[in-house]
This record gives C-alpha cells, structure tokens and sequence, in this order.
C-alpha cells in the first residue's frame, strides 16, 4: 500500500459495514413508513432499526412539512436540500439530505434518502486528490496557462503528444512548443478566450512526434477565474477523438455514396460515380473493370468465365488525385487483362476482397507479372493496394482496384470494410443498369423488329418516318405506325399507341398492327376496322387478366389499352377517310402552306367497349400534306398539348427540301435530348392520279356485253402500251364482268387503273362476294375465279355502301422512260 494512504486512514478503501457506517440512509414508502434504516442512521439520530421500521416518517421531523411541498414532491424525481429532524435525545438537528424518488422491483414507489456522517468542509487531501486527477487523467489532455499564455502546467496526456515533459515547456508560448497551423489556430483561440472570457470549442489535427498518422482531437478552452471573478489563466482541455472522426467519416462517405452512386442507369456513369466518391476520401487513384462477357447483352456470361488463366476486362471508369490520371494504363472503355495469380484475378476468383502493401509477396509476383502496370504506380510512390470484387445477386461482375500513395496510411482493415461497402452497393447500382440495358436493348429491338423496316412502294402518297424510343427510365413503349397499300392504288395509314412501356408494350403492339394489316387487307372503312380493333384490344386486357404464368411470376399491368389512328387515301378522288380511337388528330397542311387540325370525333381509348367510333371524309388536294403522330411529339412535362400542337402546325408549314429533313426539323425542335415518352410520326404528301389513268365503263346487265367490253378493255390497255398484259386483262375483264352480269345486280360498272400495276375492278349493287374453289372434273364452273387468281398478282373483294366491287392485279416491267 502507497505510504501517503497508509499514514491517512481517510485514504484507506472502506469495506461494506465502515462505508455503510459514513452514510446514513432511510427508505420510505409513498405513505411515509420507514422501511429501511442503516447504521448511519442509528448514528445520526440515535434510533436502532427496530425503533424506527414501521413508524411514520413525520414522527421524526422537528417541524412538518407544509401540504403543499408534500405534494409537489410527489411529482419530483429527485429533490435535495436541508431537513429539520429531532436526535433521540431531544436535540434538533438541520442535516443535508438528497431524496430519490424511485421505483421498486414489485412497482412500488419509495424515497430514497441519504446523507453524508462524515465532514463536509475540504480534507487535507483533497488537493493532493486535485494535483492527481491533473497529472493522471487517464481519457484527455490537459494543459494551463496564464494570462501571458505561458506554460504552468501540463499532465502525462499532454506530455505524451508534444514528447516533451512538463519542465520542457514550462514558460513557453504554445506555437513555440508546436510548429503547425493547427498549433497557430488553437494559440489563437487561446487569446480570444482571454478576450471575451468565454470558453472556445475546436477540433484539431495533430501528429504526435514519431507517429505517421493524424489524430483528430476535441478541445476545449476554459477561462479560469479566482473566487472574485478575476480571470487569472485559461485551461486547455483536449479529448482523443480518431477513432469517433474516421467512423463519422466513414459513414458520411457511405451516406454521400447513397446520394451520388446509382443516379442513372447507364453503366459507366455508374462506376464512374464510385471512382469519383472514393478519391480523394479512400485512395488516390481508383479503377472500375468489368468483364468482357458483359458485353453481350443477350446472352448471360458463361459458366466457366473465371475460368483459370488470364482474365480480361473492360475499363469502365478510373480516378486520381492527380491530373490526368497518370496511374492508368488502360484508357475507358478499353480491353486489358490482368495475369494469372494477380490481386484482381484472386479477388474476382475467390469473390473476396483483399488488402495489400507493396512490400508483400503476392504484390511483387504481380510486379512481375504486369510490370507496364505496376511500374506506373510504383514510380509515384504507392505504397498500399486493396481490390474488391464487384458482385450482385450472385453474380460476379468485375473488380474495383484502389491504390495509395500520396497518402501516408496504408490502407487498414477499416478502410477495406468501408470500400467493401461501398462496391457492394455500387455493384447493386451496375447490375441494376446492365439488366436495365439488357431489358430495353430487348425491347428497343423487338419493337424495331415490330416495326415496318421499309415503308411499301405506292402512288397514292409519298412518306416519310420517325420512331424514336424514350430516353428515361419509362423505357420503350407501344408507339406504332404503318402504311398499308390497298386495292384501288388506295393507301391505308395508321398511327397508334399501346398504354405502357417495356417488353409487354411492345408485344402488344405487335399484335395490334398485326391485326391491323389483316383487317386492312379485307377492305374495312376506318370506323368499321376500329371497331373490330376494339374487340381485339378487349379480349387481350380479359386474357391477361385471368393468365397464369408457368413460372409462378405475374404478367406486367393489369388492362390493355391503347390509341389509334386510321386513315384511308384514295388518289383517284383525293378524298381521305379518317377515324381515331382516343387519338391526337392529324393535322392537314394545304398546298397553299396553311396547317389546320381535322375536325375528327375522338372516339373512346381501344379495349374500352360499347361505344361506337365515326369516320368523317375530308378533300385532300394534290400535294397536301397529312401528320400522324403519337402524343409524346406534342405533350411533356415543359409544355402542354395546346402549346406543343401550334408549334407542330407552324413547323409543319416551314419549307423543306424533303419529307425526311421535314421530320428531323419536327423532331428536333419539339423533342429534348432524353424524351421521357415514345414518339411516332408519319407524314404523308398526297399524289393523284391523272385521268388519263383511269378508265371507266358501265356495263349493260346483258351477256352479250360481255364482248364489248372486252374490246374496250384491250383498246386501253393497248393505248397504255401494256400489250404483254393484254391477254391476262382480256380473260380477267372477261370472267369478272360475265359473273357480275349472271350473279350480281345492276348498275355493273367496270374500271381500268394504270398505275404501278395495272387494275381491273368490277362494280356491282349486290353484297353477296364470290369465293374461290376448286372445280370438280365435271363440274360447268367454278374454274373462272381461280384462273383470275392464277394469272394475277393479287385479288379480292372489298363492301361499299352501293354493293361490293371485285378486283384483280397485275404487275409488270416498268416502261422504257418516254414510252408511257
């Protein structure tokens, strides 16, 4: 035992029965029973435990306490302050006590109270006790100045971080013990505590002599004051805070990394996001790469891709403290490897991460190994490495490799947790882009397979197209249009919009045009095909509804929906036929330059059912142009419809020196770079046929007609100069005209179009269409309409309002120029 303690028994550790004899304590319950009473009690007043347990508390007052602090005693957790009790032996004693208002294990509430036996003026050891706790406290350091900011004391903490002792700095200013900005700063806070005489709060950076490593300290700085007030020095007080800095760090750079990492889908962004967080907070040059199997987004990577050997990869993004990244070797977007036993490749193997010093062994073979590399960062210094690998959902995507050498720590254990974090989310980040890619590069290319890849060769108009994917996280959608040749040299043009986006849009809309060519092919007006369009789009919002997929997944949305616009141009009338389903209307623009919107009935979204949709017909004359489109031209979050539909009339009136420069000028000017929504559009600059073209005959309901008219066909088609024709049109003028005359009704009316084929109609007023078999030996007919169908490119039949007309096409080598 230490002599001081052994000379003052005051010193001494007390046991249990003299500690309990310096404290007097008393228990008692919310109805003011004692129920607990210690030796020191007894001491204190006289009363033995047997004398007092049970009995009221106020039996020991030497003056009640007044009703109303009883009450707000009730109330308090803790109350301290003087009490007036009665001694055994009569005397009144005034005595300090502190009260505790607490709980018991049962639930019971009591008040706790003790009070010191002992002296309660200064011991004489209390300022050794001072002197010590100075010197020794263990957890901070502790230093005092005068009011000259000279030296008085420092403790064993203080001496510790400057490795000087106490006698060392005695009577030195403080930026005279330590050369630092971090010293200068802190002097001056020193003075400014002498000038205001209020207490200053810092943090600082300082290495201690001998260390490589900065520790970041919380200081206080106290004034000291005598008992009149008078400031007579200043305390310096300062707190070890590293390990609480760095982890404060480390999560605010997790935090930022949740912030900056992953703010869009693209890949390399992406992995340039990481690079650019960790430098310079965690390394000082930093590279992303990926595998080169990756690359193929329809395929997944191969089993056996890590296969052993020399493993190839991607740069996909690279950082540095120094300008122009010198550590690299491999620019972005480059191929490289790295060798077999290399840091990578047994990270990206072993799908751990690791940390390394230049001085180890696996660090010299891989020197040796890739010394182009590794001479780079050698020559500046690094003098520590980590690679973690980049893995999500199970899959191994890459290896993130960081290097230090401008800073003066190796990488820790800490730094290799922290970077393993935040790879492990930029790795979520990636994958979720790949597979984002992945799924619109299926889309992108099923929709564009879906698409027309050429638009038909045609007369009745001349076109042009656009088809352009959104460029947000929407995806591609189910925009769609087509141009569909019909009998007649008539031209059918559709524009339409499947509500959603993805893979199941574009499926979708798929089907729709799908259904839209086989309709168009049977002649339906444009109201009539919407209607049966209407059913379609019903009955695959039923099915989707009630399908249940094998591999237990759902199907995407829930109904089907979509718009669409059908128009029908015939370049002998220039008249168009128009009907749309909940779809933006076209806009005309005369010869004359001036773009009205056609004044169509709207018609209810396709799918919805019940409601009936109108055709209206509108005059297009020769060289009019007609704009279909979908709503993502003219709507967006900057604009709204009205707005974006004048500047779309007023663009569609500038001159163009083509349909194609037309629609980049469209395109251009509506559109921003990112469109958040898939666009369509089509334009269409109506032809017209030329009299001289057509020829037109009514035909007497007689068979005797019959040979008239053959005449009169073989006259034109020979004044067309199409004499290799002649004999096909002489047996199809001859079998449609004869069976108009003995099936159908009056009036008959045949009509002979020379355009890029040569087509032979035939008019009746009689609904009921022929249709094609195959003649038995004996029969007497039946053979006529298959020969049509034998010697003609095309036939069919189409409805009107009047009856029905049947048509039959031939093609033919186009003429010499300066023949027709």
């Amino acid at each position: 035992m230490d002599e001081r303690i052994a000379a003052d028994p005051s010193m001494r550790p007390l046991a249990g029965a003299d500690r309990e004899a310096l404290t007097a304590c008393v228990t008692v319950d919310e109805h003011a029973t004692v129920t607990g009473w210690n030796t020191g009690a007894e001491q204190l007043l006289g009363y033995s435990a047997a004398q007092t347990v049970g009995r009221s508390a106020a039996d020991l007052l030497a003056e009640p306490i007044p009703a109303q602090d009883l009450r707000s005693l009730a109330e308090l957790p803790r109350r301290h302050g003087k009490l007036s009790v009665r001694h055994r032996d009569g005397r009144r004693l005034e005595i300090k006590v502190l009260a505790h208002h607490r709980t018991q294990e049962t639930g019971a509430r009591e008040w706790f109270l003790v009070s010191a036996l002992a002296a309660q003026q200064p011991h004489p050891s209390d300022d050794a006790l001072v002197s010590w706790s100075f010197a020794q406290a263990p957890s901070c350091a502790l230093a005092l100045y005068d009011t000259s900011l000279l030296v008085r004391r420092v403790n064993e903490g203080t001496e510790q971080i400057m490795g000087l002792t106490e006698d060392d700095v005695r009577g030195l200013h403080l930026d005279e013990i330590w050369d630092s900005p971090d010293a200068d700063q802190l002097a001056q806070g020193l003075v400014r505590v002498l000038e205001t005489g209020e207490p200053q709060y810092r943090e600082h950076f300082l290495r201690a002599p001998g260390e490589r490593r900065e520790h970041a300290w919380s200081t206080v700085l106290s004034p000291l004051r005598d008992r009149a007030g008078e400031l007579r020095g200043v305390c310096h007080t300062a707190r070890d805070i590293t390990e609480q800095y760095w982890a404060r760090e480390r999560l605010q750079l997790i935090a930022e990394a949740g912030r900056r990492i992953g703010t869009t889908l693209d890949v390399m962004r992406t992995a340039q996001e990481l690079a650019d967080v960790v430098v310079p907070e965690l390394a000082d040059f930093v590279s992303v790469d990926l595998l080169t199997s990756l690359d193929d987004l329809h395929e997944p990577p191969p089993a056996d891709v890590l296969a052993a050997g020399h493993l190839v990869l991607r740069r996909v993004a690279h950082q540095s403290v120094a300008p122009g990244i010198p550590e690299a070797v491999v620019g972005l977007g480059d191929v490289d490897g790295y060798p077999e036993g290399s840091a990578p490749v047994e990270s990206l193997r072993s799908g751990r991460a690791s940390r390394h010093e230049m001085t180890d062994a696996a660090i010299a073979e891989w020197i040796a190994r890739d010394p182009a590399r590794m001479s780079r960062v050698c020559g500046l210094g690094g003098h520590s490495v980590m690679t973690v690998p980049l893995t999500a959902r199970g899959t191994t995507l890459g290896v993130a490799v960081f290097i230090r050498y401008r800073h003066p720590e190796t990488f820790q254990q800490d730094d290799l947790v922290l970077a393993e974090e935040l790879v492990a989310r930029a790795a979520i980040c990636i994958d979720n882009a790949l597979r984002y890619t992945r799924e619109r590069g299926t889309a992108v290319t099923l929709q564009r397979s879906l698409l027309p890849q050429r638009l038909p060769e045609q007369a009745a108009v001349e076109v042009a197209s656009r088809y352009i994917p959104a460029g947000g996280h929407a995806g591609v959608g189910g925009d769609w249009f087509d141009v569909i040749p019909l009998s007649g040299a008539r031209v059918a043009l559709v524009v339409g919009d499947v509500v959603g986006h993805g893979i199941h849009a574009s499926a979708t809309m798929g089907r729709l045009r799908t259904a839209v060519r086989t309709l168009a092919d049977i002649d339906l007006p444009p109201d009539e095909l919407l209607t049966h369009l209407d059913d379609l789009v019903a009955r695959l919002s039923t099915e989707q509804e009630s399908a249940q997929p094998a591999d237990g997944y759902p199907e995407p949305g829930g109904e089907v929906g979509a718009t669409c616009l059908y128009a029908v141009y015939d370049p002998i009338s220039r008249r168009c036929s128009l009907a749309r389903a909940g779809h933006p209307r076209p806009v005309v623009v005369s010869p004359e330059a001036t773009a009205e919107l056609v004044d169509l009935p709207a018609g209810p979204l396709l799918g919805l059912g019940g409601l009936p949709f109108e055709a209206a017909e509108i005059d297009l004359p020769e060289g009019s142009l007609l704009a279909l489109y979908t709503d993502g031209l003219i709507e967006s979050r900057e604009r709204d419809i009205g707005d974006g539909l004048h500047r779309l009339r007023h663009l569609l009136t500038r001159p163009a020196p083509s349909l194609d420069a037309l629609c980049d000028t469209v395109l251009a000017d509506l559109l921003p770079q990112r469109p958040a929504d898939d666009v369509a559009l089509l334009l269409a600059r109506t032809r017209a046929l030329d009299a001289s073209q057509v020829a037109t005959w009514e035909i007497p309901s007689d068979p005797s007609a019959v040979a008239q008219t053959r005449k009169d066909a073989l006259a034109q088609v020979e004044a067309w100069g199409l004499e290799d024709a002649a004999f096909v049109t002489e047996l199809v003028v001859s079998e449609l005209v004869t069976n108009a005359i003995r099936h159908g009704q009056p009036p008959i009316q045949l009509r002979l179009i020379h355009d890029r084929t040569l087509i032979c109609e035939v008019s009746d007023a009689s609904n009921t269409a022929p249709h094609l078999r195959r003649a038995r030996t004996y029969d007497e007919g039946g053979r006529g309409l298959l020969l049509v169908a034998q010697l003609t490119q095309h036939w069919g039949t189409r409805q009107s309002t009047q009856g029905k007309t049947i048509w039959a096409e031939q093609t033919f080598e186009p003429a010499p120029p300066g023949h027709f």
